[in-house]
């Protein structure tokens, strides 16, 4: 899915999954979240679908990197206000959300999940944020696929080794043509800290459902070389 409206049956499922309501440390940005724990939400999706091994319902919650991330633009608008953003592996879309309402003035939302491509256009349109969903994996192409993209932001992606190998080389080769990247990350295994330089800390609360803490201490990154 590219914009547009997403499948009135993928509306439905997430509806039906989950509560709209506010982030906790972005209150300003409604989202559609799981009321349960990632396993117990997932078995519910895959009985609701009649399907097994789907892909785990990311897009459900809020994680610590991407409220963090969320937070520190609209309190740092300057970091994106005018900019054409990306955001990578978007998930529920509150980064991108947040990029938009900051003043971005194109966001792209990625991420290969197909629901998570109709979550972020449901919860853009809640909060009233011009995000472009695209359900594709971008990580091994050679260049952006958005043309003139100044800024990418990647929050959450550093918890499997290939994973954050693909997306450190995905985030060099923009880097390389001029486009700032900013971070979210609670302190995964994989995070290149050596690469980065620390921007901004947050305290991310209520992450029980998802995390082995209900507190993350979460840093913002800003990729340097």
């Amino acid at each position: 899915m590219i914009g547009g409206e997403p499948e009135p049956a993928a509306n439905e499922l997430i509806r039906e999954l989950t509560e709209l309501r506010p982030v906790p440390l972005v209150p300003e940005i409604l989202l559609h979240q799981g009321a349960d724990e990632l396993v117990g939400l997932w078995e519910r999706m895959e009985a609701a679908m009649g399907r097994s091994g789907l892909d785990p319902p990311f897009w459900a919650f809020a994680w610590a990197g991407g409220q963090a991330l969320a937070r520190y633009l609209l309190d740092n608008p300057q970091e994106v206000t005018g900019r054409r953003v990306i955001d990578l592996a978007s998930g529920s879309g509150l980064v991108a959300i947040a990029a938009a309402k900051a003043g971005a003035a194109l966001v792209s939302a990625y991420d290969t999940d197909p629901l998570a491509a109709a979550a972020i256009t449901l919860n853009a349109r809640v909060n009233g944020a011009a995000v472009r969903a695209v359900r594709a994996d971008i990580l091994d192409s050679a260049g952006l696929p958005s043309p003139g993209t100044d800024l990418l932001l990647i929050a959450d992606a550093f918890y499997e080794r290939g994973l954050a190998h693909r997306v450190m080389r995905f985030a060099d080769r923009g880097h390389a043509r001029g486009v700032a990247v900013l971070l979210g990350d609670p302190g995964r295994t994989y995070l290149p800290r050596g690469r980065l330089a620390p921007l901004a800390a947050y305290d991310v609360a209520g992450l029980g459902a998802v995390e082995d803490s209900d507190v993350k201490r979460t840093t913002i990154w800003a990729l340097h070389r």
